[in-house]
C-alpha cells in the first residue's frame, strides 16, 4: 500500500487530503469538542472518519459537509455511521452553514481542514459567527499562530485580527506530522474559536477593517504613513493617538478599529 493510500482511499493533493490515525490524537481532539446528544454538530471535511465516529458515538446525529464524491459515498454506505449523517456534498468555501441552524441550538463545528484553504475557509465561516456556539479546528500550526498572535510578533497580521475581533482564540494542542497519513511537511494544531457574546468596541464596518489590515500588512516593512497614503492622511493618523512612523505589525486591535472608522466617516473620493 503506498503511504498516499489510507483504508483503501488515495488520499487527493488537490483537495488537501491528511488522513488523521493516531487514536490517542484522535481522543483528545474528542475530547476538546466534548461533543454531547442533542448538540446541533457540523463535521467539515469528514474523510475517512477518524473524528467522524467517536463524535457519533458520543452524540448521536451529526451533520457533515464533504467535497470528495468518492468520500461521501463512503459514508452514504457506511454500517455504523450512515444513519447518523446528514451528508451535504458541498463544497465548505460556498456552503451557506446558516442552513443548519435550528430554534436554539446552536453550531459547534469542527473539522481537520484542508490546509490549502485554511484562510479563506476561516474568513468565510466567522461570517456565520451569530449562528455559531464555537468551532474546533485542525489547520497548519503557522495557521494557529498567527491566529492567536498579538501585536509586535511576526505572526501577527490580518489573520490575528480579524478572528480576534470576531472571536476568542484559544490554541488547544500541537500535533505532529506522523499523527496523518500520508504525513504532511507541516507540523499542525489544534484551535478552538468562541464567538464573542458582544463584542465591547464594535467596527462601523466590518469590511472596512479588513481593508484596513490588508492594505497594512500587504507590505509590512512599510511605514504606517507610507501604507496609508492612499487611504489616511499623516494628519489623520496622528488624530487618532497612532504614531505614523510605526509598521503595521506594532499597533493594536483598537487601534485598527479607530482607522477602519476615521476611514468611515472621511472616505476616500474615488
Amino acid at each position: 500500500m503506498g503511504n498516499k493510500t489510507h483504508l483503501g482511499h488515495q488520499a487527493r493533493k488537490r483537495f488537501g487530503q491528511n488522513f488523521l490515525h493516531d487514536q490517542a490524537v484522535i481522543s483528545q481532539i474528542v475530547d476538546a469538542i466534548n461533543p454531547e446528544p442533542g448538540e446541533n454538530l457540523v463535521e467539515i471535511g469528514p474523510g475517512l472518519g477518524a473524528l467522524t465516529e467517536p463524535v457519533v458515538e458520543r452524540a448521536g446525529d451529526i451533520s457533515v459537509v464533504e467535497l470528495d464524491r468518492d468520500l461521501a459515498h463512503r459514508l452514504r454506505h457506511h454500517p455504523f455511521l450512515a444513519k447518523h449523517l446528514t451528508i451535504f456534498e458541498h463544497d465548505a468555501l460556498k456552503f451557506d452553514f446558516a442552513q443548519l441552524c435550528k430554534e436554539g441550538k446552536p453550531l459547534k463545528i469542527f473539522g481537520n481542514l484542508p490546509y490549502n484553504i485554511s484562510t479563506p475557509l476561516i474568513f468565510h465561516l466567522l461570517s456565520f459567527r451569530d449562528k455559531v456556539q464555537n468551532m474546533h479546528f485542525m489547520l497548519q500550526k503557522e495557521v494557529v499562530e498567527r491566529m492567536a498572535a498579538g501585536p509586535n510578533s511576526k505572526a501577527y497580521g490580518r489573520l490575528s485580527i480579524m478572528t480576534q475581533y470576531q472571536c476568542q482564540v484559544m490554541p488547544v494542542m500541537e500535533i505532529g506530522p506522523e499523527a496523518f497519513q500520508p504525513p504532511p511537511k507541516v507540523d499542525s494544531a489544534i484551535v478552538r474559536l468562541i464567538p464573542h457574546a458582544e463584542i465591547k468596541n464594535p467596527v462601523k464596518d466590518l469590511a472596512l477593517l479588513n481593508q484596513v489590515c490588508a492594505t497594512a500588512f500587504n507590505q509590512r516593512r512599510k511605514t504606517l504613513r507610507n501604507s496609508f497614503k492612499k487611504l489616511i492622511s499623516v494628519e489623520g493618523i496622528e488624530s487618532l493617538n497612532i504614531d505614523p512612523s510605526l509598521r503595521p505589525e506594532n499597533i493594536s486591535i483598537d487601534q485598527y478599529i479607530s482607522l477602519a472608522n476615521y476611514l468611515f466617516d472621511n472616505p476616500v473620493d474615488e
